[in-house]
């Protein structure tokens, strides 16, 4: 969450920017929806919850993201639930150059209420800087109890802030694998090796497979 207003985030918390090619959008309404609540194949029941329990009315939500074109659109079409729901002003403007602008914004006290941080070692940065909020206990509460393995995603979103505590400043809404580690079995026996269970432990394997001569 960008330290301007709400405690909210996605992604990893907060923000999105762009070469100064911004394509930004007005309100989101209820008519802006693809579906009409209560419509559809769908179970409406914790929509109708949150937006008994949730009134927002009056307030405006800047939302900063990286999504352009087709994506924006898709990205639209949610947060107008949202807006439908809690009768907030929401408001989203999306970037292809987050990382530069985003910092700029903070800078310049005009960062968004909420931002989508495509990789979480920039928002750890911005949370040292002070330029983020932390998200509070009752989100880090709900983290824990709906994702699987809770609390590995909780530290994942937890930085130091400018205090040097800890906090939690975002969630993971969507994660990419961009790598796995493969290894032969048989290779792994034949030399004694154990597969390690920690990445200390990778990281004394990798010597000492460099050690024995491998590569």
């Amino acid at each position: 969450m960008m330290k301007r207003g709400l405690s909210a985030c996605a992604a990893i918390a907060a923000l999105t920017a762009s070469v100064f090619a911004f394509s930004a959008s007005g309100a989101l309404a209820a008519g802006d929806l693809v579906f009409p609540p209560g419509e559809g194949d769908f179970n409406w029941d914790s929509y109708n919850a949150f937006a008994d329990a949730t009134d927002l009315s009056g307030q405006q939500i800047t939302v900063f993201g990286p999504w352009l074109g087709p994506d924006q659109q898709v990205v639209e079409n949610v947060l107008a639930y949202f807006a439908a729901a809690t009768g907030a002003d929401v408001r989203y403007t999306g970037s292809d150059s987050f990382e530069q602008q985003i910092v700029v914004d903070a800078e310049a006290g005009s960062a968004p209420n909420v931002a989508v941080f495509p990789q979480p070692g920039l928002a750890s940065d911005m949370a040292a800087r002070g330029f983020l909020t932390p998200l509070g206990g009752d989100t880090e509460a709900w983290v824990k109890d709906n994702y699987a393995a809770g609390q590995s995603w909780v530290d994942l979103g937890s930085f130091k802030g400018a205090d040097g505590s800890k906090s939690l400043y975002g969630f993971f809404y969507k994660v990419d694998l961009k790598s796995l580690v493969w290894y032969v079995p048989e290779n792994f026996e034949e030399a004694g090796y154990e597969v390690p269970k920690t990445w200390e432990d990778m990281m004394k394997l990798s010597d000492q497979i460099v050690a024995d001569g491998g590569t």
